[in-house]
């Protein structure tokens, strides 16, 4: 039996196989060029990302604490800046208090009372 015909089969094989793919080398090396880009690229954006989940955990804890001292100082009673005036009055003297100011739909509401008790509007 004879290797020689079945060594130059192998070996014409082994260079068929060889000089097929020696051109998809270098698009080879250029596509895990480029895989090695976008996964650098991919790391990058997901560190931002937990960057900013962070910053909006922070914002989001920042808005409740402003949001529950908002609510409390408005639950608080007004401060005690009417008593100095009254302090300021003698003790003696009692003086009427001044309406508030009206608005103008305060002010028409009015007319419009004042217009029915005149014609008997409402009354039995």
């Amino acid at each position: 039996m004879s290797f020689k015909p079945l060594f130059s089969m192998i070996l014409a094989g082994t260079l068929l196989v060889t000089a097929a793919c020696d051109p998809s080398k270098p698009e080879l090396d250029k596509t895990k060029a480029e895989l090695t880009t976008v996964s650098g690229e991919r790391d990058s954006l997901k560190a931002q990302l937990e960057q900013a989940n962070g910053k909006v955990a922070t914002l989001t804890q920042q808005l409740a604490d402003a949001n529950a001292k908002a609510a409390a100082a408005a639950a608080a009673p007004a401060p005690a800046a009417a008593e100095p005036e009254a302090a300021k009055k003698p003790a003696g003297k009692h003086t009427a208090a001044k309406p508030a100011p009206r608005t103008p739909a305060q002010v028409k509401e009015a007319k419009t009372i004042e217009k029915k008790a005149h014609t008997g509007a409402g009354h039995f």
